[in-house]
């Protein structure tokens, strides 16, 4: 029996977008349907045994390519987290035909888990069309991804699970624009953030794939607008942060093995949620997606998680000092 069909892809060993491939391979269940086509799809190992939002999102998208005409595309889909998933058993995935018209088709995808969903989307596909153009102009004076550190460059050297698999076992090679919250939330407290992406290697010829990709790699850094404004790192103490939902419309065609550019901001923080909106552009300087995300980030004002933070910052700010000596 292999590690897919017991429902877990183990981590990645050199090449980690062949990961990302076989986790978008799903199976089909024969003879399972109802009102529903029925799929599998693996999960992927993870540090904190919850299935990654982006993973779940992008299997959701190929469950539904598997219905629709491929001469369809996807444009947009609306999807809702609704229980966290267990990255250590399998995602069954339901989709429902809403909708076949002349120009648009709509699907409903469920992923179940134990027989409750963890997360409800609708997306809507339409085949190739002519009309009116025009589209935002990709910001200026950004360096080139090439200047700029990778997350192995920058967490490497620091032996945690959570950095070794941000650093070596994530499909996508992101580079942040920005300073990094890794760590730490450095220089100006803005509602901002920008990160070139691209997987490690190079992705089939599939657009479809490409799509799926994209949705996948877009819940990585979305939600660190809101962080950065409020100075903010991943390891804050006591922190609890969890993705609500998420929105992505595709503009134009673009391939995840090639740098793109996604700029985030933040235009609203209040009552435990934040909305962060993004703006992915390809290296030619095309807007080819836009998304947007509403976040749980729940903070503590207690004195002992400032006093374990406080503390926690100096060992990591020791730790980097010693790591960039050595």
């Amino acid at each position: 029996m292999t590690e897919a069909e017991t429902g877990l892809l183990a981590p990645p060993s050199g090449d980690p977008t062949s990961s990302l491939i076989k986790l978008l391979d799903l199976g089909e269940l024969e003879g399972a349907r109802t009102d529903e086509d029925i799929f599998l799809g693996p999960s992927q190992q993870q540090p904190h045994q919850r299935v990654f939002g982006g993973q779940v999102l992008a299997q959701s998208l190929i469950a539904s390519f598997r219905t629709v005409d491929p001469d369809r595309f996807v444009h947009s889909m609306h999807g809702y987290f609704l229980r966290p998933g267990d990255a250590n058993k399998p995602i069954t995935f339901g989709v429902q035909r809403l909708r076949d018209g002349r120009s648009f088709s709509a699907r409903r995808v469920h992923a179940y888990q134990d027989g409750v969903p963890i997360l409800s989307m609708i997306a809507s596909f339409q085949g190739e069309d002519e009309g009116i153009e025009h589209e935002s102009a990709m910001p200026k004076g950004i360096p080139d991804p090439e200047s700029l550190p990778s997350t192995a460059d920058l967490l490497g050297k620091f032996d945690h699970p959570v950095a070794k698999h941000w650093a070596y076992e994530r499909p996508f090679d992101i580079r942040h624009v920005d300073p990094p919250l890794y760590v730490s939330a450095k220089g100006k407290r803005e509602a901002r953030n920008a990160v070139w992406m691209k997987t490690f290697g190079p992705m089939p010829d599939d657009s479809n794939l490409h799509r799926a990709a994209l949705a996948y790699a877009s819940d990585y850094t979305l939600l660190e607008s809101i962080l950065r404004r409020h100075g903010l790192s991943w390891i804050t103490p006591g922190m609890n942060v969890a993705s609500l939902d998420h929105a992505m419309w595709w503009h134009r065609p673009a391939r995840v093995d090639e740098w793109l550019l996604y700029v985030q901001e933040s235009p609203s923080a209040q009552g435990a949620r934040g909305l962060a909106t993004g703006k992915i552009f390809n290296r030619a300087g095309q807007h080819v997606a836009s998304v947007a995300q509403e976040g749980m980030v729940r903070v503590p004002t207690d004195l002992k998680n400032k006093v374990v933070g406080a503390f926690q910052s100096k060992v990591l700010e020791h730790q980097l000092r010693k790591a960039e000596r050595d």
